[in-house]
């Protein structure tokens, strides 16, 4: 092995009542790829903001080494200068900007006093090579695609002549190709002399590129696993995250005869008027009493928009079809139309548009159904109290109190959270959109549960995933979509990835 660029040495770092790090020791060697895995909540993010200086030196206890040298961060400047840089899950670029503005912001080149905008873009455009995105640097950041802002990022950070790149969960929010691409060119990164260190629930892909994994549980480092002598895998990844086996990550449930349908969609179409085109096209499909649906599909096909058109419409797409709730025509003008049908929507995106962050579980639990706690528009708080601790409780919540901002919950936690309001509402169809997105195998395992419980006493859900390993372990049917339409339903027993494959890309 290389000799390290990197050693944490028993770091400590404690807030009000919690220990967040409690001894942990970590070691990179130089020109590796070093996947960091754990549960949420285990302290991966904590650790790297203590390396990185959000949480200056003197605000933790041991000691860190980069490039041979003791440091004492005081600030992420202090970092950045040492030459280590990390791109969180939440990309800090600013979309009104340039590419090129965004890249060299913080340290702009200068000819005295003043920007040097032609050295500035030249200089761009040969980052912009050493990561492969062909685009002008001249466009706005808000004008590209996920994948390539997550491309701009790596760039920002390798016009800083980086030693040492940290990714947070980069794969998140990207498609297949763009994961494969940024995969691969962290393996060309690392050829030409930048060490990274990823941070990734998606245990597949740590599989696939990791040179060495660190694996650390609550607050803990439980163990160091070599690729190279065959010590990574997903049994063995699995078992050291969560400390017991899950032989089965999809939970087994009795599938009772499933009852009549509670949902027909017919010659369903949706009309984007911000887009200028028909996003849905002659949609049908139905879902019955008792049953878990998959909906499969590449980002963009088109499943949240359905998703959203179905659920009171809050985009304000022209529509045009049948939707048959419980046997009777509907026509849902808002979200709360919904809501009294029976029909509630866990959003894809928990942190932007399905949680307050600021405010508490309890206020968040209680959100989409306050009239049911309230008497002449006063909330009854010991009734509030009540209702989020049997959530709590029951979807096994794990938070210090139901008083805690969700902001400070992990977030399988956070996904949890937002499950428990649209429970609150009783819904007899529950739409989920990638219910276990950016979570731990752990939380995805307890989410799994809750969802089999739940169709197990009558409740009928949609799934939404881009995971197709998730599809074909939880669905009993599943509908594919491409391009805004339904090109094929299969029964579980005759789903494959293939056969899903080739309908999302007809």
């Amino acid at each position: 092995m290389n000799s390290p660029i990197l050693e944490m040495k028993n770091i400590t770092k404690e807030f009000p009542g919690v220990k967040a790090l409690n001894n942990v020791s970590f070691r990179v060697a130089e020109d590796e790829i070093h996947c960091l895995v754990g549960e949420n909540g285990a302290g991966k993010s904590t650790l790297m903001k203590v390396l990185s200086g959000v949480y200056p030196h003197g605000s933790y206890t041991g000691d860190i080494v980069f490039g041979g040298d003791v440091q004492r961060f005081r600030g992420i400047s202090d970092s950045e200068k040492a030459g280590i840089a990390i791109i969180y899950q939440e990309l800090a670029l600013v979309p009104e900007m340039t590419v090129y503005e965004n890249i060299f912001l913080g340290h702009e080149i200068r000819n005295g006093l003043m920007v040097d905008w032609n050295e500035t873009i030249k200089r761009a455009g040969e980052v912009l090579k050493k990561v492969r995105l062909n685009v002008t640097p001249s466009v706005k950041v808000k004008d590209l695609g996920v994948g390539k802002q997550q491309l701009v990022e790596i760039a920002k950070a390798l016009s800083r002549d980086v030693k040492l790149l940290i990714l947070d969960e980069p794969t998140s929010a990207l498609n297949v190709d763009d994961s494969e691409n940024l995969l691969s060119l962290l393996r060309e990164l690392k050829n030409h002399g930048v060490t990274c260190v990823l941070i990734s629930h998606k245990l597949k892909e740590v599989i696939e590129i990791a040179d060495s994994v660190t694996v650390l549980r609550d607050g803990q480092t439980i163990c160091t696993l070599d690729a190279h002598k065959g010590e990574v895998s997903e049994h063995a990844l699995i078992k050291h995250m969560v400390g017991r086996e899950i032989d089965n990550i999809y939970p087994k449930r009795e599938r009772k005869q499933i009852g009549d349908p509670v949902l027909e969609v017919r010659s369903w179409n949706a009309y984007n008027p911000a887009l200028g085109r028909t996003i849905l096209k002659d949609i049908n499909f139905n879902i019955r009493k008792g049953e878990i649906v998959g909906f499969a599909g590449l980002m963009g096909s088109g499943r949240t928009e359905l998703a959203l058109s179905l659920f009171g419409n809050p985009d304000g797409y022209r529509l045009d079809g049948e939707m048959i709730v419980e046997g009777r025509k509907k026509h849902f003008k808002h979200p709360q139309d919904a809501i009294k049908a029976g029909v509630a929507y866990v959003t894809e995106d928990r942190k932007g548009d399905g949680l307050i962050l600021i405010q508490d579980v309890k206020q968040n639990i209680t959100l989409a159904n306050l009239s049911k706690i309230s008497s002449r528009g006063v909330v009854n708080s010991n009734a509030e109290v009540q209702v989020a601790n049997e959530y709590k409780a029951t979807l096994n919540i794990k938070t210090p109190s139901i008083e805690q901002k969700v902001a400070n919950l992990s977030g399988g936690n956070q996904q949890k959270v937002s499950v428990a309001k649209w429970l609150f509402v009783q819904p007899d169809i529950l739409i989920l959109d990638e219910p276990t997105r950016g979570i731990d195998v752990g939380a995805k395992y307890e989410i799994y549960t809750i969802m089999t419980r739940l169709v197990e006493q009558g409740m009928s859900i949609i799934m939404i995933s881009s995971e197709l390993p998730e599809v074909l372990g939880m669905s009993d049917r599943v509908y594919v979509v491409s391009s805004g339409k339904i090109t094929g339903e299969l029964p579980i027993k005759e789903a494959t990835q293939e056969k899903i494959m080739q309908l999302a890309t007809d």
